[in-house]
């Protein structure tokens, strides 16, 4: 058994099981997540294809993890709403959907 290439084996198992751990709230975070799980399965398979070698397989799980990440958040549905920060009033700075005074420019 070749031990590089079941250590390649076994970082993409931990890596993919660690990201499945993850809890988002975003759909553009589910998606690009879910890209980039897509992309480097693709990109190791595609690396192992060309290479023929650990290297060429870790360098494809990389190219395609950020690939398919890009393409995840691309694709992903825009929430209707735009995103403001807002403090409270114990000085807590928190994140919600804009209220109308963003969309009717009174800020």
């Amino acid at each position: 058994m070749n031990i590089p290439r079941f250590a390649a084996v076994g970082m993409v198992a931990i890596v993919t099981a660690l990201a499945g751990c993850s809890e988002t709230t975003s759909p553009q975070q589910r998606s690009a997540g879910t890209g980039a799980l897509l992309g480097a399965a693709g990109g190791a398979l595609v690396g192992q294809a060309l290479g023929g070698d650990t290297r060429s397989t870790i360098a494809g799980a990389g190219a395609g993890a950020l690939l398919g990440a890009v393409a995840g958040t691309a694709a992903a549905p825009r929430e209707g709403r735009e995103m403001c920060r807002y403090r409270d009033y114990d000085g807590r700075i928190y994140v919600a959907p804009c209220d109308e005074r963003y969309y009717s420019g009174r800020y």
